[in-house]
């Protein structure tokens, strides 16, 4: 393959996936001891906190990819996401139940290393087991809608 055939084909497979030369950030890589944890979004309940490693999620278009540090017993009532939500459990225990009504005994068990992905507006509601972290990456914005407005803690 020649070398005009190869850059040929990545501008293709570039454009395919919606990537531009704007959005590249370059090289980026983040050490797990250089992470800079901060208070997550108001429209999160109190105790999470977040570092974003590459982009900004509030952004429409744009690749993000963050981290959130759940303390246990963490949980998130039901809510849903205009967008995709890509979640991969880096540590702890990541329990996740699907409705608009939390229903503990069908909410599923995902270990350190699991990944899920949940689509767009689909109502689904969580709870930590230990000290978790959960990685997610997506085009942005991301946000998040409670079933209940009254559970929007951002509300408040």
């Amino acid at each position: 393959m020649t070398k005009l055939t190869r850059y040929v084909l990545m501008l293709v497979l570039c454009v395919l996936s919606g990537v531009t030369a704007s959005q590249d950030p370059g090289h980026v890589m983040v050490l797990a001891d250089d992470i800079t944890w901060g208070p997550a979004s108001p429209k999160l309940p109190p105790g999470a906190q977040v570092a974003v490693l590459v982009g900004d999620p509030s952004i429409p278009g744009e690749l993000y990819v963050f981290r959130a540090k759940l303390p246990d017993g963490y949980s998130v009532p039901p809510h849903w996401h205009p967008m995709d939500e890509n979640v991969t459990v880096i540590e702890g225990m990541f329990t996740l139940g699907f409705g608009e009504r939390v229903d503990e005994a069908a909410m599923r068990e995902l270990p350190a290393g699991s990944y899920v992905t949940l689509p767009k507006e689909e109502p689904h509601y969580n709870r930590m087991r230990g000290e978790t972290i959960l990685q997610f990456h997506g085009i942005g914005p991301y946000d998040i809608i409670y079933v209940n407005p009254d559970d929007d803690p951002s509300r408040n």
